[in-house]
């Protein structure tokens, strides 16, 4: 009796100690010490707590409450706020949490793959930019890299960071650059959530379940390996063999191309937090499908707007720069594709805009040290869009080709106050085609109207133009305002990575 006694009283407080953890209020790792909150808007806090137990949030002047549901989650909506000193978010319910150090500010996603992810000890004069980097309203919270095909609510290591030259070196560097402008053209707070993954693809960042139903073939390729880590993973006895070919299939598994999985292992604990919104810079990874990401680029962006809840926030994103060697006849390119693709989804994407780097790569490195200018092309976009500054920010754009004789006229949009051809006179980068769909490199001239005749003695009837159409173009024209010309074609002959799934 006195053993059954004495194991009834240990199970008590066992289960009244499990109670008591379960009861404990839980808040994800998007909400903590010096966190930045979106100005103007409702601001959604989320968390975990005791299943029906009441939860109350207050910041400053402003208090809500919710309940929990059966499982212990809760959520509410922050009522807006302006500008103010740093605050203090108190949620309240079996237990206690404090956030301290809270602004109120403009709050930015910078997401894609390692070219966003490229941090400021690697870019250009990092001894530079960490001396100077003293900007106690810029805020970063860098998000792990974690592949999964299961949800993940929280990744409790990391925390939101301050702008000091001991933090900065870690920061995104084209993130840290955007911010930086923002801040300093409005003197308003800002904040940076970069959950950037080196080589993703843009199908990890999409929910598996849009993918199933409106790429099956996308998800098909990965169904045969699914199955086979599966078969083996539940293998009790395998081989040496099979034990090197699981692991490498787990990699693959966890890694950052395969269907949902950055979606559900990074941007799910943070969708739906309080954004103005995104910068992207991606595409490597999907260059050799580039006809696939016509859709699916934009069907990535409708899901994150759909599910965060804030409409058609603004989305803008960096066009590939020149890469690998140049090439002096013209040819096809699937880097080229891509940019195409990327230019076509403004097309498609309401709110959105694109960043043009065709001048600031590097032909020997896929990742360009210059990230300032890059940062600064895309803040363009955002001051000019969404914080009303009167600035040049599209670079451009082809709008329409005539024929006059052997000559082909070109007309843009967005040339503001005129051309400037960089380093030398002349026009660099056009090409020409006839009916034989042979490209040659072509003598491009600026009209005084300001259109652009391009021509080629070996061609005699010209019907389609190119420009910048190379993987690593020579090409040299940029608006007086300092943004080069979109890379673009006249026409829409099969590229090379048409039919790729």
């Amino acid at each position: 009796m006195k053993v059954r006694f004495l194991l009834t009283a240990a199970l008590a407080t066992l289960s009244s100690f499990a109670s008591t953890v379960q009861a404990e209020i839980k808040l994800p790792n998007i909400f903590s010490d010096h966190m930045v909150l979106q100005q103007g808007q409702e601001n959604k806090i989320w968390g975990k707590g005791e299943p029906g137990e009441t939860v109350t949030i207050t910041l400053g002047d402003k208090k809500v409450t919710c309940k929990a549901d059966g499982k212990g989650d809760w959520s509410a909506m922050l009522p807006s706020m302006g500008l103010g000193e740093p605050l203090v978010l108190k949620v309240s319910g079996s237990s206690t949490i404090e956030i301290k150090d809270v602004l109120i500010g403009e709050v930015w996603i910078c997401s894609g793959q390692s070219n966003m992810q490229w941090s400021i000890n690697a870019s250009n004069d990092p001894d530079l930019e960490k001396l100077a980097a003293k900007f106690p309203k810029i805020r970063m919270i860098n998000f792990p890299q974690k592949g999964s095909q299961e949800s993940i609510w929280s990744h409790d290591d990391r925390k939101w960071m301050v702008t000091t030259p001991e933090t900065v070196g870690g920061f995104s560097a084209v993130g840290y650059f955007f911010a930086r402008q923002l801040h300093q053209t409005t003197d308003v707070p800002i904040g940076m959530i970069n959950n950037a993954w080196g080589g993703s693809a843009c199908e990890a960042w999409v929910n598996r379940s849009i993918l199933s139903s409106e790429f099956p073939k996308l998800v098909d390729r990965w169904k045969g390996m699914e199955d086979e880590f599966a078969k083996l993973n539940s293998k009790a006895d395998r081989n040496e063999q099979e034990n090197k070919r699981l692991a490498d299939l787990k990699r693959q598994m966890d890694g950052n191309a395969r269907p949902g999985n950055i979606y559900n292992g990074v941007l799910k604990s943070h969708l739906g937090y309080g954004i103005k919104g995104a910068i992207w810079y991606q595409g490597e990874s999907n260059a050799g499908r580039a006809y696939q990401y016509r859709d699916l680029f934009p069907r990535m962006i409708q899901n994150w707007r759909d599910e965060w809840g804030q409409g058609d926030f603004p989305f803008y994103w960096v066009q590939l720069a020149d890469f690998q060697a140049e090439v002096k006849e013209p040819g096809d390119s699937e880097w080229a594709e891509l940019r195409e693709a990327q230019t076509m989804a403004m097309d498609k994407v309401p709110n959105s805009g694109q960043a043009v780097i065709i001048d600031i790569g590097e032909g020997k490195d896929i990742h360009p040290t210059n990230k300032e200018d890059v940062g600064k092309r895309l803040a363009r976009w955002a001051l000019a869009k969404q914080y009303g500054i009167q600035i040049d920010y599209q670079s451009p754009r082809f709008d329409s080709m005539s024929i006059e004789g052997d000559k082909a006229i070109v007309s843009f949009k967005h040339v503001g106050a005129g051309w400037r051809p960089f380093d030398v006179n002349e026009v660099i980068g056009f090409t020409v085609a006839g009916a034989d769909k042979k490209f040659y490199n072509a003598t491009a001239k600026i009209l005084k109207d300001g259109r652009i005749e391009v021509s080629s003695p070996e061609v005699k009837a010209p019907v389609a133009v190119r420009y910048a159409w190379a993987t690593n173009p020579v090409c040299n024209l940029f608006s007086k305002n300092g943004l080069p010309v979109t890379p673009f074609r006249t026409d829409d002959w099969p590229g090379v990575t048409m039919g790729r799934d």
